[in-house]
């Protein structure tokens, strides 16, 4: 089950459609998004990624509609095997599907048993079992205290090497049992998901993927080109927030000769937008989505 798109009237607004452009939106999943793309669309055309194979049972049966079963890190040389050189628009609505979270043997869900496996692109060799089982104490502890953002990484990254000592950690429930005294009672369900967070970005190689899609989306919009992202954590909304204010991922402002800043984008939302209460009430994966708009220059 594919649930409502989050954010959809503000990301459609955001990318101020003409109707005959051409359009991306690089996290097809349901289709929730293309859907109300396309209705904007009587002339244009919308290119679609995903990587996962699921997403290939939702195509939508439209003449001016491709979908693209790859990651969308490869943007570029995607489109332009489809003689596209520029779009007038990208939307990318990262992160986990609420699918694929429901479905347990994917094992994204903190909530439900599954294996562990958690690759976005099914035939990805790395899996989250591959690497909660043989990754050494010290890699643990980098990636669950970089992506994963707990305070306690070292402990938790002890814990993990512990269990597997005795026997393999092969289920999302072995997973969670091995490391559940790490956190207290209170703070436990959240510990949990951003524990999975750092395994799974670090699984599917999110961080370096978006920062390729984002440097691609950004050669290939033209100027006045609208860029509309959703995020869900802190790590990927900071690298969409310093490209859109400052013109890189650092956040870095540069000035040319005659000290003007070296902007490529201007925002749109000064402030980001964020799910009201009835939209997280409805989806509950609503709750940290983060929407950033911008124009390229």
């Amino acid at each position: 089950m594919y649930h409502n798109p989050v954010l959809l009237n503000k990301s459609i607004e955001g990318l101020q459609i003409t109707p005959g452009g051409t359009y991306v939106d690089a996290t097809f999943g349901g289709g929730g998004h293309s859907k109300a793309i396309l209705e904007q669309l009587p002339d244009g055309r919308l290119y679609a990624f995903d990587q996962d194979i699921d997403a290939l049972e939702n195509v939508i049966d439209d003449e001016h509609f491709t979908l693209i079963n790859h990651n969308f890190r490869y943007l570029k040389n995607f489109l332009r095997l489809h003689e596209v050189n520029t779009i007038d628009g990208l939307l990318a609505d990262l992160g986990v599907s609420s699918h694929q979270f429901d479905v347990a043997e994917r094992g994204f869900s903190t909530r439900m048993e599954g294996a562990l496996d958690m690759r976005m692109n099914q035939s990805a060799p790395l899996t989250a079992s591959e690497l909660i089982n043989s990754y050494p104490l010290a890699d643990l502890h980098n990636i669950i205290r970089e992506f994963g953002e707990l305070k306690n990484s070292y402990k938790v990254a002890k814990a993990i090497v512990a269990a597997r000592e005795i026997k393999p950690i092969i289920t999302t429930k072995e997973l969670v049992l091995a490391v559940q005294s790490c956190f207290p009672q209170n703070k436990l369900n959240k510990s949990l998901a951003m524990l999975f967070q750092g395994i799974r970005i670090y699984v599917n190689d999110e961080i370096e993927a978006l920062k390729e899609l984002l440097i691609q989306a950004t050669e290939m919009l033209v100027p006045g080109g609208r860029l509309v992202v959703i995020s869900y954590h802190s790590l990927e909304d900071r690298l969409v927030k310093n490209l859109i204010k400052t013109g890189n991922f650092e956040g870095e402002l540069h000035k040319d000769f005659y000290g003007n800043p070296e902007l490529i984008y201007k925002a749109v939302n000064r402030k980001v937008f964020v799910a009201d209460e009835n939209e997280i009430e409805t989806n509950s994966r609503a709750r940290s989505a983060r929407l950033r708009i911008a124009e390229k220059i």
